[in-house]
């Protein structure tokens, strides 16, 4: 028998998803009023700015693209810390990625003691970076630092890490692989969703662990690792905390730490050409929009997903 909708439960109806939608609205506006208060307004009035020469206390003046002009034809700290911070990104995001999954597969398989292993590597993650960098300052002290300390046990002299320019960035980069203990889990997570047959099945037609974990596990957990390719690069190229703590708030030694985000900071608020300052943060926004744009397509190639059907 079929139901006949009524004007009573018509209206009904109506004032249901109505309600739903108000709740809706309600809920989410927090973070809607946040986005567009503390990012979205920022973000339009830096752009304006970044037209300017203004120095945060006088009324911008109106310069065009002078200050782009100037970013990439004039200013000689630019392009080295647009380097310094590529190649941070391209050694420190492989190397987290790499870990990532190589930890992951160890702490994946049923054995004693993996709750608390788990937890050892994830620990990294939630402390501070300010706590973590100054942490490191100490364990890479030349002198005094237990890393140089233990090297010298193997009759190895240790370096001046952060007060030697070819050792500074790698020192950076060794805070970043602290860290991978987010990474982890996810990918412990992925791999423990992955069908146990599938192994199973590979291990009876005489596959090998490794050929098992390369062709099955692999590509199983790629859109895990697409998320911490993504968000992991975004990162590299956002880099502050470390760099400000690890050196002092100076870039050194002569500027080999120098990278883009402290290099807006300090024309911003160490400088004050906070119109200069406008125009490096955009032209970080559009790299890292490139950069991302590129993963994005790529992973049409090698993102796995299991809903997905290939033609």
């Amino acid at each position: 028998m079929a139901i006949v909708a009524t004007p009573a439960r018509r209206r009904a109806g109506s004032r249901f998803r109505r309600r739903e939608t108000w709740l809706f609205y309600a809920f989410v506006s927090p973070w809607i009023v946040g986005f567009v208060v503390f990012t979205a307004i920022p973000m339009i009035a830096s752009l304006g700015l970044s037209f300017t020469d203004w120095d945060s206390f006088s009324t911008p003046r109106f310069i065009g693209f002078d200050n782009y002009l100037e970013l990439f034809t004039e200013d000689p700290l630019f392009w080295p810390a647009l380097g310094h911070t590529l190649y941070f990104a391209a050694v420190s995001v492989p190397l987290s990625l790499l870990i990532a999954l190589f930890l992951a597969n160890l702490l994946s398989r049923p054995m004693r003691g993996a709750r608390f292993f788990r937890t050892v590597i994830y620990i990294p993650a939630l402390v501070p970076l300010v706590a973590s960098a100054m942490i490191f300052r100490w364990l890479l002290a030349p002198q005094t630092g237990p890393v140089n300390g233990f090297l010298a046990l193997f009759g190895i002299e240790g370096p001046a890490w952060l007060l030697d320019e070819d050792w500074v960035i790698p020192a950076i980069i060794l805070l970043s692989l602290w860290q991978v203990g987010a990474g982890t889990i996810l990918l412990i997570a992925a791999l423990q969703g992955v069908p146990p047959e599938l192994y199973e099945a590979a291990r009876i037609d005489g596959a090998s662990r490794a050929q098992r974990f390369w062709r099955i596990s692999v590509p199983l957990v790629t859109p895990i690792l697409f998320f911490n390719l993504i968000t992991g690069m975004i990162a590299a190229f956002q880099v502050f905390s470390q760099v400000y703590v690890l050196t002092d708030g100076t870039s050194g030694p002569s500027n080999a730490s120098l990278m883009l985000v402290p290099y807006v900071y300090d024309n911003a608020f160490r400088y004050y050409h906070m119109g200069y300052a406008s125009a490096l943060a955009w032209v970080l926004f559009v790299i890292i929009m490139i950069f991302s744009v590129g993963v994005l397509r790529s992973s049409r190639g090698w993102v796995f997903y299991e809903t997905e059907v290939r033609r």
